[in-house]
């Protein structure tokens, strides 16, 4: 009976999921804003790739597990950014992958590197899923022996003012709305609007101090933000703290391997109470910069 009754939770949670925040969440947002913001690209002065992998919700069956990854890099003597983000998202029987290409071109406001980038993307949304691998008491009911997979060009855009301590971005990383449902069409992926930004202010060599944000708004649900506090130490590592005003807080941890490697994890909780049995949510992250010959990498990269 408990049992039953956890698989009635956990279906309920997705699809409240669903009708709000639809794109898959990253706690470690901040070290791959490409993610969600196409101006983003180029901004680094290097060409970056950043890999996370998130797997949510431990302890539940089909719960929500998420890869991302970017690359990006700047041309033209770094005023135009050129890159790519893949997102792949996977919740019990249903899927979904996002890939963009991303173009930004940056404005240079001043002579301390201040710049107002411009983005936009293009590329493939794909949503489907198939029931025919869920145990279910009436195997001939049509609901489950059904399978849908569509895959739709979409569009973005976005803004990313930045200079070396600051940062603020705005973005719609899908600019057209998509049925996800091959039956009634009553069912949509919604346009997601993101507003983010960020500050490092430093105590000297050995410590600094980043308060970050990331507010993420939908229709058809409640504003979520993501507030995370980041202390920086020696110059290589970087020790967090997460509240997302939803559902849940976390810490994350990063450690810079070499100016061009870092790697970081992060750990999430529940507190809203609705989870049982589950234990937590965890994120790996990697990412790389890759300098030209000509280009120097700035260490440390706060952005």
């Amino acid at each position: 009976m408990m049992k039953k009754i956890a698989i009635l939770f956990y279906v309920v949670l997705a699809s409240t999921a669903l009708w709000s925040q639809q794109d898959a969440q990253t706690s470690m947002y901040f070290f791959n804003p490409l993610q969600f913001n196409p101006g983003y690209a180029g901004s680094r002065g290097t060409f970056n790739v950043t890999g996370v992998t998130r797997a949510q919700w431990i302890g539940w069956e089909g719960a929500p597990n998420t890869q991302f990854l970017s690359f990006h890099g700047p041309v033209l003597r770094q005023n135009i950014g050129l890159g790519g983000n893949i997102a792949y998202d996977r919740i019990g029987s249903r899927t979904a992958l996002n890939a963009m290409a991303n173009f930004a071109y940056h404005l240079r406001l001043n002579e301390d590197n201040m710049r107002l980038s411009l983005g936009l993307s293009g590329g493939i949304q794909q949503y489907g899923y198939d029931f025919s691998g869920l145990i279910v008491n009436d195997p001939t009911d049509a609901n489950y022996l059904n399978s849908f997979r569509q895959t739709k060009a979409n569009f973005g855009f976005g803004a990313y003012f930045y200079d070396n301590n600051f940062y603020a971005g705005l973005s719609i990383p899908r600019l057209i709305k998509r049925s996800i449902d091959n039956s009634t069409g009553n069912s949509y992926l919604q346009r997601h609007i993101y507003l983010t930004g960020g500050y490092v202010h430093s105590f000297g060599s050995t410590f600094d101090i980043k308060p970050s944000v990331l507010v993420k708004y939908t229709g058809s649900g409640p504003i979520i933000a993501d507030l995370n506090l980041s202390v920086h130490l020696y110059k290589r590592f970087w020790i967090g703290g997460l509240y997302r005003t939803t559902d849940c807080a976390g810490f994350n941890f990063a450690y810079q391997i070499k100016d061009w490697c870092m790697a970081g994890y992060a750990f999430d909780f529940p507190l809203n109470g609705k989870m049982v049995n589950q234990w937590a949510t965890h994120e790996l992250m990697i990412s790389f910069d890759l300098r030209g010959k000509n280009n120097a990498i700035q260490s440390p990269r706060y952005f």
